[in-house]
């Protein structure tokens, strides 16, 4: 199998497609939204909230955390999260651009 030749393309063209593929499972938009609905640092389990495995959780909140969403804070035992609203913000101007374009064609194909 081939490697994904990334290279290739824009960097605006690889952001969209690292957003889209962090996008594209619901557990992670499961804690997004639980970060939006809390509105600061959550410091509780996830995995009550989300219903899933620690493990499972902890992988997703890597790659949230590593495309930069989200960040997290050590405080003692425990890791509370929140939304790295810089970079949310960077994040909705990349797809918003993106998703905005229309075609004027009517009667294409």
């Amino acid at each position: 199998m081939g490697l994904a030749k990334t290279e290739i393309f824009t960097d605006q063209q690889n952001k969209i497609a690292l957003f889209a593929k962090v996008f594209g499972h619901p557990a992670r938009v499961a804690i997004l939204q639980q970060l939006f609905k809390i509105d600061g640092c959550y410091c509780g389990d996830l995995v009550n909230e989300i219903g899933l495995a620690q493990p499972t959780i902890s992988q997703h909140l890597k790659e949230l955390k590593h495309l930069g969403l989200i960040k997290g804070n050590v405080e003692g035992t425990s890791v509370c999260y929140c939304i790295n609203l810089e970079n949310w913000i960077k994040m909705k101007e990349i797809m918003l651009q993106f998703l905005d374009q229309d075609i004027s064609a009517t009667d294409c194909c």
